[in-house]
C-alpha cells in the first residue's frame, strides 16, 4: 500500500517540477539547476556520514551531471566573454573535485564545492532581484490611478 502511495507522490512531484521548468524564466532555470546540485551534494554528505557508498556515488554523480550538462552546457561563451570562460573553468574544477571526493570519500571536498555553488547561486539570485526592481517600479508607475469619488 505505501509503495503505491510513494509512487503517486513521486509522480505528483515530477509533474510539479516539469510544470515549474516549463514556465520558468532562464534565470529561474539557472537557479533551479543550482538548487538541484546543492540538494544532491547535501545527499552525498548525508550518505557519506551513513556509510552508504552507493547512494553517495549516485548523489555525487547527479551533482556532476547538473554542473556539466546543465550549468556548464548553458554557458554562452560568445556573449559571456571572460565571465563565461571563468565560470567554465570553475565548473570544470568543481567536477574534478567531486570526482576526487567520490574516490576518496572526502566530505571536505564536497563541502568546498557546495560553498562555491551556494555563492554562485546567491549571485544569480541577486542579479534576478536587481532585474526585477526596475520592472516592478515600471509596473507600479504604469498602473492607472484609482478613480476618485466626487460628491455632488
Amino acid at each position: 500500500m505505501f509503495g503505491t502511495m510513494k509512487r503517486g507522490v513521486n509522480a505528483y512531484a515530477n509533474v510539479g517540477l516539469e510544470t515549474g521548468v516549463a514556465s520558468a524564466s532562464p534565470l529561474k532555470l539557472i537557479i533551479m539547476l543550482y538548487d538541484g546540485a546543492l540538494a544532491a551534494l547535501l545527499g552525498a554528505k548525508a550518505n557519506m556520514a551513513a556509510g552508504n557508498i552507493a547512494a553517495k556515488g549516485s548523489a555525487i554523480s547527479k551533482a556532476i551531471t547538473i554542473i556539466d550538462n546543465g550549468l556548464r552546457a548553458s554557458l554562452d561563451k560568445a556573449a559571456g566573454g571572460e565571465i563565461a570562460d571563468n565560470l567554465d573553468a570553475l565548473y570544470d574544477y568543481m567536477t574534478r573535485r567531486l570526482l576526487e571526493a567520490n574516490l576518496n570519500n572526502d566530505v571536505g571536498m564536497v563541502e568546498e564545492v557546495h560553498r562555491l555553488l551556494a555563492d554562485l547561486r546567491s549571485a544569480w539570485v541577486s542579479i534576478g532581484d536587481k532585474a526585477e526592481q526596475p520592472a516592478a517600479m515600471a509596473a507600479a508607475t504604469a498602473m492607472p490611478k484609482a478613480p476618485t469619488m466626487v460628491s455632488a
